[in-house]
Order: C-alpha cells, then structure tokens, then sequence
C-alpha cells in the first residue's frame, strides 16, 4: 500500500510541476501575443503618416516646382524645339 501511496504522490507531484511551466508557457505567449500587437499598432500608425507624406510631397505643383528648381527644366514652347537625329537610324554612316 505505501508503494501505491508513493506512486500516486510522485503522479501528484510530476502533474502539478507540469501544471505550473503550461501556465508559465501561456503567461509568457500571452505577453508575447501583446508586445506584438503594440507593434503592429506602432507600424500601422508609421504607415499612414508615412502614405499622407509621400502623398503631400508628390503634389503635381511640387514635382513642378521641383524639376523647375533642382533640374533646371522648363516648359516646352514652340520656340524652342530642338530636333535630335539619331544617325545609326538614318542610314547615313561616318
């Protein structure tokens, strides 16, 4: 009988010990689960602010001004056009 009694005290004892590192697992998943949520949250957030930049900054009015400042271009005009020939299309070899 004290064989059974130690037996059941060991099954006892190994299920609590069991018991005790599940709940720690799903402690410690839980607060993963919500550090990435957070996360998630913060990446969303840096998304839209970053879609309502890149939107205010490709405003046809700036790209114009832009191309206008830093590339030095300007409208086309009929006054001045510029014909560029390509002379390995027109056949006539140097």
């Amino acid at each position: 009988m004290t064989r059974l009694n130690l037996l059941l005290l060991l099954a006892v004892i190994a299920s609590s010990l069991v018991l005790i590192r599940s709940a720690y697992d799903s402690r410690r998943l839980f607060a993963e689960i919500h550090k990435a949520e957070s996360e998630a949250a913060r990446l969303e957030g840096e998304f839209k602010r970053l879609e309502a930049e890149r939107q205010a900054q490709a405003t046809s009015l700036r790209v114009e001004r832009t191309a206008r400042e830093k590339l030095a271009m300007r409208t086309v005009t009929p006054a001045v056009t510029m014909y560029v020939i390509d002379p390995a299309a027109s056949g006539v070899a140097r």
